[in-house]
């Protein structure tokens, strides 16, 4: 009897470490896409992710970049004043994007263009998103628009 309880509890523990298992291999392939990593231009430069990687590229759209193609194609270069570059996007843009403007791209990097499948803007004149600032204060270009 002795042996036919401790058999079963081992049974158990071994079906619960299963379980477990299966779990956290379930979580970790659901959200395979939702980590997206954040990047400035100047690490995507220096240290290019492979094209099958999705990842978020933010800093400032570049002064005289801004192309409208034919459609709703739109290319242009962002950068974080070390490094620039290429982004192609085919969508709708955000009201506030423009040039010279925050912006954070999602993506990825095929050829040396970001083929970008979501773009993000500013939300009004001060705000720009916190990774964009720490890459911008990395390269010493960042101005705190609330400096008068």
């Amino acid at each position: 009897m002795r042996g036919l309880k401790k058999q079963r509890r081992i049974q158990i523990i071994v079906l619960a470490f299963v379980f477990m298992t299966a779990a956290v291999a379930l979580i970790v392939y659901g959200s395979q896409d939702a980590f997206n990593f954040f990047r400035a231009p100047a690490e995507v430069a220096s240290d290019p992710p492979p094209p099958h990687e999705v990842f978020r590229i933010g800093g400032l759209v570049e002064e005289g970049s801004l192309v409208r193609g034919q459609g709703e194609t739109i290319t242009f270069a962002v950068t974080d004043g070390a490094a620039s570059i290429p982004v192609s996007y085919t969508g709708i843009l955000p009201d506030l994007f423009g040039e010279g403007e925050g912006m954070v791209g999602t993506g990825r990097l095929v050829d040396g263009t970001f083929e970008a499948t979501e773009i993000l803007a500013r939300h009004d004149e001060t705000y720009m998103p916190a990774e964009v600032i720490e890459a911008l204060q990395e390269q010493g270009v960042y101005v705190d628009p609330n400096d008068s």
